[in-house]
């Protein structure tokens, strides 16, 4: 008798390569159509605004001041992260779509980002939204991808399960 091995959730990596291509897409209409970079474009006054810009740093433009070592080090950052959630989406049954969507969000972000890191040694951002008047950090497509795949990895996972019987 041949056993034969579960299904994992590998397969949901077209997720990832979706984000990947449509994050890719956005950046070069970005570069195409909102020049030149730092000039506000209202797409909804006061709300959101396309504002071409570049960052050589993480989130928040973390480390964008240093001599140019970040840049491989977010590229061997992002390389490991998305090669662990590889792991854990092969670890992962391929119908636990809690678990592969957000996984495959993360790693199609994380990637998109290093497209740009290893092409260009900056991200193209271009998304400004205003929280009241301030304004929040310009961001992309990939970022979106790895906050609403880290957010929505931590909410299944609080209300995901079985519930634990009464203590007695």
């Amino acid at each position: 008798m041949t056993v034969r091995p579960k299904p994992n959730a590998l397969s949901w990596l077209w997720l990832a390569a979706v984000m990947i291509v449509l994050d890719q897409l956005t950046k070069w209409w970005a570069l195409t159509a909102l020049q030149p970079a730092e000039t506000p474009h209202p797409v909804i006054p006061g709300v959101l605004n396309w504002t071409l810009t570049f960052n050589t740093g993480a989130a928040f433009s973390f480390l964008a001041d240093s001599a140019g070592w970040q840049r491989w080090f977010f590229v061997l950052l992002a390389a490991v992260i998305s090669g662990t959630l590889g792991v854990w989406l092969s670890r992962t049954p391929r119908h636990d779509w809690r678990t592969a969507v957000p996984l495959a969000l993360i790693v199609g972000g994380a990637l998109g980002n290093v497209i740009d890191r290893v092409h260009a040694a900056k991200v193209t951002d271009f998304i400004q939204v205003y929280l009241g008047s301030y304004p929040f950090p310009v961001f992309n497509v990939a970022d979106s991808a790895i906050s609403v795949g880290a957010a929505a990895l931590i909410v299944f996972s609080l209300f995901s399960g079985s519930p634990k019987p009464a203590v007695r």
